[in-house]
């Protein structure tokens, strides 16, 4: 190597282990908030400087495993498959990490002219010179590649390099509106914005691109699970992120926090506003919020018919098994056998039907549908409960699900007294959370987990505005 042995480099490694050591076996708990700060900072420096020449490393690997005699490829002279392989064998990583860096490499390496064996400029020579600046790493290259280089068929090369140079000022932090050095997120949004106004003729191709390209596929269960995968159209993603953060509830984090139940507090009763912690993680909040948008939509009455009938969820269950709580539920829309809370739940929300089947498989007798909660009792509870009743859940009642307190199967009657508003996520997971319900002279009251209320006092709830204008008028 030029003015520099793989010894050096080795001795450097050695040093970095001996520093990072010394600082991380210690634990960060005594540093200060300004070192702390400044600590990120040397590391961010030192990764982006690594993964330089972990790109670098790559570029080369790729260029001299790209001859045509699979034996000469040093790929193949090391025992491995293709770049991808010898990266991960050598660095660790993962086989999305070593695909990163290759595709990093594409966009920044020198390759050499197949007429004169010179090295040709980079495909974005500005972000090339900031990568070796140490001003961007495998990220920052990336949130600009992606944009950039989608151009090169549609767009003049020296536009191409005009947006090189200014999201390469934009990392340094020599931009036109004199902002900090910007992180990946920041460059990748810049470079969008360059993309689209290079390439207003090109639209249209990529929505035909995008329209082609969108699906989502179910694989099959595995325990107890349904794996998605699949590309939305932005504005069906958009839509969704709205609903997600229109549904991420209960609103544990916002500024305004939450106000425990006061046990010694009189009047703690009435419109006690108590907000428990959302533990979900945010993907979880995503497919709940998907959950209910597809179940509301199913209730909606708006929907296409199948055979007849509105697509309705409809799941099999032996009637002992319902009424002990034991046992399985199936559907003939999963193979996955589903819990025994899911027939409690769709009786909620639909229909049921009894058919009697003998024990060698015979229909005996079909029974008639019992329809629960009609239009007029849900906008009556609707109107008395604003929503799901559990205290700081926000989902309004448009969203919610109405839940038999006395569960159907049971003998509970489908009436308002005996019916709650809920929301998607609560009424599955209502008993796994420990809040309880019941009806008071048909006043839904609730009780909250002992970990949130050691009290054990059941507290009526109401968004209502009427009832909660009586009660504020009632103690003034």
């Amino acid at each position: 190597m030029n003015n520099l042995d793989v010894a050096d480099l080795a001795a450097l490694a050695e040093q970095v282990e001996e520093v990072v050591g010394r600082f991380v076996r210690g634990g960060l708990e005594p540093v200060g908030d300004a070192v702390l700060v400044e600590i990120l900072t040397l590391g961010g420096g030192l990764l982006r400087s690594i993964e330089t020449l972990l790109i670098e490393g790559v570029g080369e690997v790729a260029s001299r495993s790209e001859t045509g005699d699979r034996e000469a490829r040093l790929t193949s002279r090391f025992g491995c498959h293709d770049v991808s392989e010898l990266v991960q064998r050598t660095t660790r990583v993962s086989a999305q990490s070593a695909s990163r860096l290759h595709r990093a490499a594409r966009a920044v390496d020198r390759e050499s002219s197949i007429v004169t064996g010179e090295k040709l400029p980079a495909r974005l020579p500005a972000m090339r010179e900031a990568l070796l600046a140490g001003d961007v790493g495998v990220d920052g290259v990336l949130a600009v590649a992606g944009a950039l280089t989608a151009l090169e068929r549609r767009v003049e090369r020296d536009a191409v390099l005009a947006a090189d140079q200014a999201l390469a000022a934009t990392a340094r932090g020599e931009g036109p509106d004199a902002a900090p050095p910007a992180c990946a997120d920041i460059l990748r949004l810049h470079a969008t914005a360059w993309a689209a106004a290079l390439d207003q003729d090109g639209s249209e191709p990529r929505e035909r691109e995008s329209l082609h390209a969108r699906g989502i596929s179910l694989g099959q269960p595995r325990r107890g699970i349904v794996p998605i995968r699949g590309g939305l159209l932005p504005e069906v993603a958009a839509q969704f992120q709205r609903i997600c953060d229109a549904l991420s509830l209960p609103r544990g984090g916002d500024d305004t926090g939450g106000v425990r139940f006061n046990p010694d507090a009189d009047g703690a009763a009435e419109g006690a506003d108590f907000v428990p912690p959302d533990e979900r993680r945010p993907a979880q909040r995503r497919h709940d919020a998907l959950a209910t948008a597809l179940f509301a939509a199913a209730a909606s009455g708006t929907l296409p018919t199948i055979g007849g009938a509105a697509p309705t969820l409809v799941v099999a269950v032996r009637e002992s098994d319902l009424l002990n709580g034991r046992g399985v539920v199936h559907s003939d829309s999963c193979s996955e056998p589903m819990p025994m809370g899911a027939a409690h739940r769709v009786a909620c929300a639909g229909a049921i039907q009894r058919i009697v089947l003998s024990e060698d498989g015979r229909i005996v007798q079909i029974g008639t549908e019992e329809r629960v909660f009609n239009r007029r009792q849900r906008r009556a509870i609707a109107l008395r409960d604003g929503g799901c009743i559990i205290p700081g859940c926000g989902v309004p009642a448009a969203w919610c699900e109405i839940h038999h307190v006395v569960e159907a199967a049971r003998g509970g009657p489908t009436h308002p007294d005996n019916g709650v508003m809920l929301c998607w996520f609560h009424h599955r997971f209502l008993e796994w959370h420990q809040w309880k319900i019941r009806m008071n002279r048909g006043v839904p009251e609730v009780q909250a987990p002992p970990w949130n209320d050691s009290s054990g006092r059941w507290r009526p709830v109401t968004k209502s505005r009427v009832r909660l204008t009586e009660l504020l008028v009632k103690r003034t």
